[in-house]
């Protein structure tokens, strides 16, 4: 099997500089450079950059997959748009960890898949929105990287009974299109998803309203209001705005879309039992719907069956003429239609109460052609003769 490598770094934040772009090209004369991007894909050999250093010095996101199974997902963002406190909750070896480095805080997915990988499939453009989302408070790919990490102990029989999940944000049953990009990505199990997602709070219950955004500005006072206006707009590099949302969803009396609900934190071992659990019932419902459609198909066929033979009734004296006519020319697909009339004429004997006189006929023809074992072997096989 050949090998396959894709690795991706996306600038969002800064341009890389010339200066940049060319100490960049210094590692890779193939790649795909430009001001915001570097690509590159290897069928021998291995990337001779660092990602982690990579993203700590130029990029805001990076990709790789490999063809043996390895998914992994970075994403640099400021600090203190998400505090360490909140990425320690959710922090896993392997699966999810996370660094601080020069006021950014680096967050990185990973995941090993078993299956051949063909292409990069535009995982990057899936899943860039993910950066946005953990600016403006959305934790759910902080949740769904924790997630993976219990589905890999599963595999490596290593669950401990004393963990307990970290807390659940809302809006799991409801995932927007790039997070159900990420679960893909890191190989999610669709039941364990939603095991998990049983104890997600609607994200529609807890959005807050226009009303109550505007009186929480009108209650702030005018000389605070203009100095934050005036960070928002001279400040490109913090992300003041994005600290003034977060501030505002915290301090507004409602809930805000990343809030936990208040159940008990469960075990993974009861997340994962619950998701077995969904998965026995999902089969079972699967193989209902199968049974309903077999035999849905089996009435419509004995219907049509019934129909056809019905059809025929009253013609049996020119069906035995045609069979036997099509008997005569020796060729094997009318040996196959002579056969298919014969059987339909059984079947009407049968319904009729005139099997004997439906067996006599039969012994007849096959004696009148005695020196056809193709044919007789047909009649064989369709049970309308028999060896003696």
């Amino acid at each position: 099997m050949s090998e396959y490598q894709y690795y991706e770094f996306r600038a969002i934040e800064r341009p890389l500089t010339n200066k940049q772009v060319g100490a960049l090209r210094r590692y890779s004369s193939r790649a795909d450079i430009t001001a915001t991007s570097f690509s590159v894909e290897y069928n021998w050999g291995d990337f001779r950059g660092d990602p982690h250093q990579w993203m700590e010095k130029y990029f805001d996101a990076f990709v790789h997959v490999a063809n043996w199974g390895t998914r992994w997902f970075m994403v640099r963002i400021p600090a203190h748009v998400l505090a360490r406190e909140v990425a320690s909750e959710y922090y896993a070896d392997d699966f999810l960890e996370f660094d601080i480095n020069g006021g950014n805080l680096i967050l990185s997915f990973r995941s090993e898949e078993d299956g051949d990988w063909v292409d990069d499939e535009g995982w990057m453009s899936s899943l860039i929105a993910l950066r946005t989302d953990l600016m403006n408070g959305d934790h759910r790919c902080l949740y769904l990287g924790w997630l993976r990490s219990i589905q890999g102990a599963v595999y490596e029989g290593d669950i401990q009974e004393d963990d307990i999940e970290p807390p659940v944000p809302a809006g799991l049953r409801t995932l927007s299109q790039p997070l159900e990009c990420f679960a893909n990505f890191l190989g999610i199990d669709f039941d364990l998803l939603a095991a998990a997602a049983e104890q997600s709070q609607d994200e529609s219950q807890l959005r807050i309203s226009s009303s109550e955004i505007l009186a929480w500005v009108r209650s702030m006072p005018e000389t605070e209001k203009d100095s934050l206006l005036a960070r928002i707009i001279e400040d490109d590099v913090s992300h003041p705005e994005v600290a003034l949302r977060q501030r505002a969803f915290s301090e507004i009396p409602a809930k805000y879309p990343a809030t936990v609900n208040s159940a008990p934190h469960r075990t993974p071992a009861k997340i994962l039992a619950r998701a077995e659990a969904i998965t026995k019932d999902r089969q079972r419902i699967k193989r209902e719907a199968a049974e309903r459609e077999r035999f849905r198909r089996q009435q419509e066929q004995a219907e049509q069956r019934r129909k056809h033979l019905e059809s025929l009734r009253g013609r049996e004296t020119d069906l035995w003429t045609q069979a036997n006519q099509l008997i005569v020319t020796k060729r094997p697909r009318n040996y196959d239609e002579a056969t298919s009339i014969l059987q339909d004429l059984r079947e009407l004997a049968e319904k009729d109460g005139a099997s004997s006189a439906f067996h006599e006929r039969m012994q007849s023809l096959c004696r009148d052609h005695a020196s056809k074992p193709a044919l007789l072997e047909r009649f064989q096989k369709a049970k309308l003769a028999f060896h003696r």
